[in-house]
């Protein structure tokens, strides 16, 4: 029942955007990336191994929407993690504001296994010259199946050395009415090769125990298009 709901509000953000296109064409962009862990709030997904990820997004009079795709490893069947997304931005009083929702779900996970769910986000991003600061916040009703109630907080920010060369960090709160509540945070550079292409290398750790939040160090390189 919980996939159905949140394929049902999917396809509401869906549809929400292609009414935004009757105004104006949407921008549509592509990304793909390989990585050498899949690191999901300072978690890795991928039992410390490489991921493939890939995603389209669509942009119109405010109005997103879009899917992304990774590999995943949680020791079972499970294959991919499937998210799909829509929101809606503006600017307030000089800030950028963003409001959506992200539906989480899994290809392949065992029978009984109720791992997808839901979010809705807020956040809000102001950026002075070079330095882009942020806060979000996520809630879920039924987080990963485990947590009936779980908050994500997180304050990011980032620094433009250069058009080609960014810093970035950040810092969340991840808040759980089951499961051990934690804190994660990472801090990174990006690098601009072409236009389309870029690398970044991050720092990731967390204050909880388990192999899987340990601190590491993850690669990327992405083509954006």
């Amino acid at each position: 029942m919980k996939t159905l709901i949140a394929c049902a509000s999917a396809l509401a953000l869906f549809a929400t955007a292609q009414a935004a296109r009757a105004q104006s064409a949407p921008e549509v962009s592509y990304d793909l990336a390989v990585v050498t862990d899949y690191v999901f709030r300072g978690i890795s997904q991928t039992d410390d191994s490489a991921a493939v990820q890939g995603g389209i997004s669509m942009a119109s009079g405010g109005f997103y929407a879009g899917a992304w795709a990774s590999t995943v490893d949680f020791g079972d069947d499970t294959d991919a993690e499937v998210d799909f997304y829509g929101g809606y931005t503006t600017q307030i009083a000089g800030f950028d504001v963003d409001v959506g929702a992200v539906v989480y779900l899994y290809v392949g996970k065992p029978a009984g296994a109720d791992y997808d769910f839901i979010e809705l986000k807020a956040a809000a991003s102001r950026s002075i010259g070079p330095v882009s600061l942020g806060v979000a916040t996520f809630y879920s009703p039924n987080f990963f199946g485990v947590d009936d109630e779980a908050f994500y907080y997180e304050a990011n920010s980032a620094y433009a050395f250069s058009p080609s060369l960014t810093a970035s960090g950040a810092v969340g709160h991840q808040s759980l009415d089951v499961s051990d509540d934690y804190t994660t945070w990472n801090a990174g550079l990006t690098y601009a090769l072409t236009s389309l292409v870029s690398i970044d290398v991050r720092y990731h750790d967390t204050d909880t125990a388990g192999p899987l939040s340990e601190e590491r160090v993850v690669g990327m390189l992405s083509l954006a298009f």
